[in-house]
């Protein structure tokens, strides 16, 4: 492999816009009387780690040589660096902590206070890695370096979300980008890292120049050593929001998933989210947006690359075309569509919410639907792997959703051009990871419902659960609509096999069911006495009829993450087996925890939102008697093997549960 020449110097300025000559807004101290220009765009270059940036002096009002200035990334990260060459007309700050690529807004310190110079985000730098080995093409408008250890890096995909390119055997890439996205970037290869800023791995570079001019844009890679082995930790829907105690219950869950990483340090763990970090209506009415989810995030949770998902409720409501709807979420975290490799397996994040409908109010007039641009750029970038490669492919939405008269599934989806991402796959053993229900259903390849293709949808749980009202209304009880944990799961990746599990939060990783004892469950409307509207009370009544305390010695067993490859065995004190039934059913737990407190309202006059849904993967068998104890055995397809010795009578009590 050739060995790319680095530059001496310690970094090289490209400007191409003007310095900004506003008045500096002062944030934390006003005595601090300094200004200096800050460039818009810097081309800057590492040397031995030490990144240094010059910055010009505006009347006379020169920094202290004690002063300090940060850099504070989109990501809520700060950087922190040394003046030095100071004279009347200019000085430089010295870096030697990594300055990935990016924007950053600008602060002066002293004395432990701090003075933001120019515009927030207003200073975007670039780091190049070396000297460009042949001079690109006239119409080339991105190009650039991939290295490792100033190493070029070939057959790396490169692309603009339109175009997809190669690196060549030096590690170059161009293209003739249109820029219509407005970044680059590439598909990390198997083996290598990017740099992260926070928990977000920076594989993709702002494009700043315009659109027919050319600029440049290198990635650096780290070596990763064992990396076809590692764990992969999947996040579905957040909502965080700052409402309904969402932060306070939060910190359970990134407790959860700092202790999993401190028992699994020695391994290689990445993270993947399936959208609606946010909530957009709260962007405006309760100001959390997305550079307070990071904030949160990286205070919370340290040494985790998290790749995301672009949720509906991270499309901002307030816009009138698709494009637009994404510039928030494009501007803080990350390309709507992109792929990366990890090991043996390749990954495809899509954003199958379209927001073209969006009228500006919170109408959110969205399909769950696949853009042509996107199909046509996953056919380019699948074009570059093979078809014994496994496929990983996040979507927000789900693909597949289940029919309640039967234990089949339909496509929930614009089928038109589901059918082509079908097309497109065909060949590929794919498994989908989908989030948006807040509830929990596994699709495998036997359903048979895409043409025997071998298709796994996952559709894998919230965080958030009933966003965050159970666990606010009824304290340490979290579970979503159809009676599943809050949490994540776990996927296990050994080259190209793969084994999952959900955990859930603040849970170990046995808890994968949850058993009732119907004859002491029961809901009445004794239990919403403040109930008094009509609609609401013959809303409510649905649950009385479900569960109304007369069940003769049945048994509902929940099994949240179930899929017909698992087994379900339960045998009587005697020793028998019990038959089971697969039906659909309201959870109980989520009915005392979250319904009936959101039912027990005398200003209601409609159903409340969040409430219990009946859904699939629920289990039921008869005991011989009211106190004949039951052992049930749980079983998925990996072997693993999970027991409880139900003693009965079992009460029924929210506490109970916790």
């Amino acid at each position: 492999m050739r060995k790319i020449f680095c530059l001496t110097i310690s970094v090289l300025f490209v400007l191409l816009g003007a310095y900004s000559c506003q008045e500096p807004e002062e944030t934390t101290a006003s005595g601090i009387d300094v200004s200096f220009a800050i460039p818009e765009y810097v081309e800057a270059t590492e040397d031995d780690g030490v990144t240094t940036l010059t910055f010009q002096i505006l009347d006379g009002k020169a920094p202290l040589e004690t002063d300090e200035i940060l850099l504070e990334s989109e990501a809520g990260t700060m950087i922190l660096g040394k003046i030095t060459d100071l004279s009347s007309s200019s000085f430089s700050a010295v870096f030697t902590s990594s300055l990935p690529q990016g924007s950053y807004t600008v602060f002066i310190r002293r004395d432990g206070n701090r003075k933001q110079i120019g515009n927030r985000n207003q200073l975007y730098v670039t780091i190049v890695s070396g000297v460009i080995p042949v001079e690109p093409d006239p119409e080339s408008t991105v190009y650039g370096l991939v290295t490792c250890d100033g190493d070029g890096i070939p057959g790396v995909v490169v692309s603009d979300g339109v175009e997809v390119t190669v690196t060549d055997a030096d590690g170059f890439y161009q293209m003739a980008s249109d820029k219509k996205w407005g970044y680059v970037f590439i598909s990390v290869p198997s083996g290598y890292e990017v740099p992260s800023d926070g928990i977000l791995p920076q594989f993709h570079h702002y494009l700043k120049a315009a659109k027919n001019e050319a600029e440049r844009a290198d990635f650096v890679l780290t070596e990763v050593p064992g990396q076809d082995d590692f764990k992969l930790l999947v996040f579905g829907d957040m909502h965080l929001a700052n409402r309904t105690s969402d932060l306070s219950q939060f910190r359970n869950f990134t407790n959860d998933v700092s202790d999993y990483l401190a028992a699994h340090s020695s391994e290689n763990i990445y993270a993947l989210t399936l959208g609606d970090m946010t909530w957009d209506l709260y962007w405006y009415s309760n100001s959390y947006a997305f550079p307070d989810y990071l904030f949160t995030m990286n205070q919370a949770i340290d040494g985790l690359q998290i790749f995301h998902t672009m949720g509906n409720h991270d499309n901002d409501m307030k816009t009138f075309s698709d494009f637009d709807a994404a510039t928030q979420y494009v501007n803080n975290i990350a390309p709507t569509f992109y792929s990366f490799n990890i090991g043996k397996v390749h990954f495809v994040v899509i954003d199958d919410i379209d927001c073209s409908n969006y009228d500006g109010t919170d109408s959110r007039n969205y399909k769950k639907t696949l853009s042509s641009e996107q199909l046509a750029w996953l056919r380019k970038d699948l074009s570059y792997v093979s078809k014994d490669t496994p496929l990983i492919i996040s979507t927000h939405a789900q693909i597949f959703y289940p029919v309640t008269t039967s234990s089949r599934f339909r496509i929930d989806h614009d089928t038109s051009n589901t059918n082509q991402l079908f097309d497109i796959l065909d060949g590929y053993k794919v498994h989908f990871l989908t989030g948006h229900t807040h509830m929990i259903f596994n699709v495998v390849p036997e359903e048979n419902i895409v043409g025997g293709r071998d298709i796994f949808e996952h559709n894998a749980g919230s965080v958030c659960a009933s966003w965050w009202w159970s666990g606010h209304l009824t304290s340490g009880i979290n579970i979503s609509l159809d009676g599943a944990p809050g949490g994540y799961s776990i996927w296990d990746i050994n080259g190209t096999d793969m084994e999952w599990l959900y955990k859930a939060t603040g849970k170990d990783e046995d808890y994968q069911f949850r058993s009732y004892d119907l004859n002491n469950v029961a809901f009445s409307m004794d239990d919403v006495p403040n109930l008094t509207n009509t609609l609401p009370k013959l809303a409510f009544q649905k649950y009385i009829s479900a569960y109304p305390g007369q069940s003769d010695n049945k048994v509902l067993i929940n099994i949240w993450n179930w899929n017909p490859d698992w087994t379900l065995t339960v045998t009587g004190e005697d020793g028998r087996t019990l038959e089971y039934t697969e039906e659909w059913a309201y959870d109980p737990l989520h009915i005392a925890a979250l319904t009936v407190k959101r039912f027990n309202s005398s200003t209601i006059t409609s159903s409340p939102n969040f409430i219990t849904e009946k859904f699939t993967h629920f289990f039921k068998v008869t005991a011989a008697s009211a106190d004949e104890d039951l052992t049930i055995t749980v079983k998925d397809e990996f072997g693993h093997t999970w027991t409880e010795n139900m003693v009965r009578p079992k009460p029924f009590s929210t506490d109970a549960y916790k």
